[in-house]
């Protein structure tokens, strides 16, 4: 008799949270669009406009579409309007989502709090999950990146997530594979250089593909409530600092912190991707419901 495999209780909790979340949220707006559209295609069909081989339709020419997709013989019908050729998108776009590994997500300011590290781990499963029963292809960023789809893709996700591992090494996104109108979700706090975060989204925006950056963070991340004598410790380096007066900093750290978030905002908006911030004392179907629109809203963008 085969033993019976047991889930680590870290897992489990993860699981069970982010399947509670994703049980209160309506289908995915987008997926569910595509399906109803797409039906008689089949499973992987994609009735709408993208780099396929089979015409769908023709559509108003309008600014900044490349003169190469012109129909001229139907636009040579009209008097007064150009109109473009759209083909019908063959090939399934994925979601590929990346959680910051390092240990500087492993915080909670308040005693037996959510940690940035489990409520990051609940909003990736979640959403893989969203993303899978919607017929969505999920990929993971890591160090060896995988694509899940099917019934059993938010579980498998997950085990490929490892709850349990952390690696210094890894805090900013590591190369991936991406084609022209997938999605991308970094998950992070974002403590870091901001350049290499940059740097890895430039690129996937370079082919094409859209996404969101989401921040979480611990409450006392952001209001700095910290008084007197004060022991500051790094998850990362492990070096550790004693502030004789911390309440002395609080204005200065703020302004650094609003700082630090007007530049990940900015990076977004350079690339047409989406900033969302979230906080682990806010609720977690909020974040979840925040991400689904961006993405809905991305994808609609790329048709």
């Amino acid at each position: 008799m085969a033993a019976k495999r047991e889930e680590a209780p870290g897992v489990f909790s993860i699981r069970r949270q982010a399947e509670e979340i994703a049980s209160t949220l309506p289908p995915l707006l987008v997926e569910a669009e595509r399906i109803a559209n797409t039906v008689a295609a089949g499973l992987h069909g994609r009735r709408r406009a993208g780099p396929g081989e089979t015409f769908w339709q023709h559509r108003a020419y309008s600014f900044g579409d490349p003169v190469t997709a012109i129909d001229w013989r139907q636009s040579a019908r009209a008097a007064d309007r150009l109109y473009v050729r759209q083909n019908e998108w063959d090939a399934a776009a994925a979601v590929w989502i990346w959680r910051d590994p390092s240990r500087s997500l492993d915080y909670a300011s308040a005693e037996g709090g959510v940690t940035k590290r489990l409520r990051a781990d609940i909003v990736a499963t979640a959403l893989a999950s969203l993303l899978a029963k919607a017929g969505e292809r999920v990929g993971l960023i890591g160090s060896t990146p995988r694509i899940f789809h099917g019934r059993s893709a938010a579980a498998r996700f997950l085990e490929a997530l490892d709850v349990g591992a952390f690696d210094e090494r890894a805090s900013s996104p590591p190369p991936f594979p991406i084609a022209a109108h997938s999605r991308v979700v970094f998950i992070s706090d974002f403590f870091t250089d901001l350049s290499t975060v940059s740097a890895a989204a430039a690129r996937a925006a370079a082919l094409g593909a859209k996404g969101a950056l989401f921040q979480v963070i611990d409450a006392a991340e952001e209001t700095f409530p910290f008084a007197g004598r004060t022991e500051f410790a790094d998850f990362e380096s492990r070096d550790r600092i004693i502030v004789g007066d911390a309440g002395g900093l609080r204005e200065a750290y703020r302004r650094a912190f609003a700082a630090h978030r007007e530049a990940l905002t900015a990076m977004a908006n350079r690339l047409q991707w989406t900033f969302i911030a979230h906080r682990t004392d806010s609720p977690a179907t909020a974040a979840l419901l925040a991400l689904y629109l961006a993405l809905a809203e991305d994808y609609g963008r790329a048709l």
